[in-house]
C-alpha cells in the first residue's frame, strides 16, 4: 500500500468516505498488528476530514484507557458508563452528539472539542473491545452518514484479541 491516501477535498462528505474506504481496507488487509492498524486509520481520518480529535479507547480491566489517537493530547482512562466514551462502551451503541455541553456527564478532555461521536466495537462474544471517538470543533459536525461510514471503518479493524 501506497503511504499517500488519495482524497479530493473537493468531494462530499459521503464521497470521501466511499472514497477513503477501499483505501483503509488495503492499509489494514494482512497487517495483523492492531496498534498499527489503529494509528493508520486515527491518521487517515484525521487528514481526510480535519476532525479536532480522531482515536481509540480500549478496553483493558474493566476501563477504556487511550490508544492510538491525532489530535491534542487526551484524557487517558475512561470508566464504563462515564462521559460519551464511557457510555457508548456500556449501552453499545452509537452515540453521536450535537453539542456536548448538553451531554449530561460530559468529559472534557478539550474544550475545543464542540460535537462527538462515539462507535464501539464488538468482538465475537458480543463485548465491545474499543470504541473509536471522533470529535470536531463544530457544533452539530456528525450525522447519519459519518455513522454508517465509520461503522464500517472499524469493522476493517481485526479482532484485537
Amino acid at each position: 500500500m501506497a503511504e499517500d491516501l488519495i482524497v479530493s477535498s473537493e468531494l462530499t462528505k459521503e464521497e470521501k468516505y466511499k472514497t477513503l474506504l477501499p483505501q483503509l481496507k488495503a492499509l489494514v488487509d494482512g497487517e495483523t498488528d492492531a496498534i498499527a492498524n489503529l494509528a493508520n486509520i486515527a491518521a487517515a481520518l484525521k487528514t481526510t476530514f480535519n476532525f479536532w480529535w480522531v482515536g481509540f479507547y480500549l478496553v483493558k480491566n474493566n476501563e477504556l484507557v487511550l490508544g492510538p489517537f491525532q489530535g491534542p493530547v487526551a484524557c487517558t482512562r475512561i470508566a464504563k458508563g462515564k462521559g460519551v466514551c464511557g457510555s457508548s462502551w456500556q449501552k453499545k451503541e452509537v452515540i453521536i452528539v450535537p453539542d456536548v455541553d448538553h451531554f449530561p456527564g460530559h468529559i472534557a478532555c478539550s474544550s475545543a472539542s464542540k460535537s462527538e461521536i462515539v462507535l464501539p466495537r464488538l468482538n465475537s462474544q458480543n463485548e465491545v473491545e474499543l470504541v473509536l471517538d471522533v470529535d470536531s470543533e463544530f457544533l452539530n459536525h456528525f450525522d447519519e452518514t459519518d455513522q454508517n461510514y465509520l461503522l464500517k471503518i472499524i469493522q476493517l479493524i481485526p479482532t484485537l484479541n
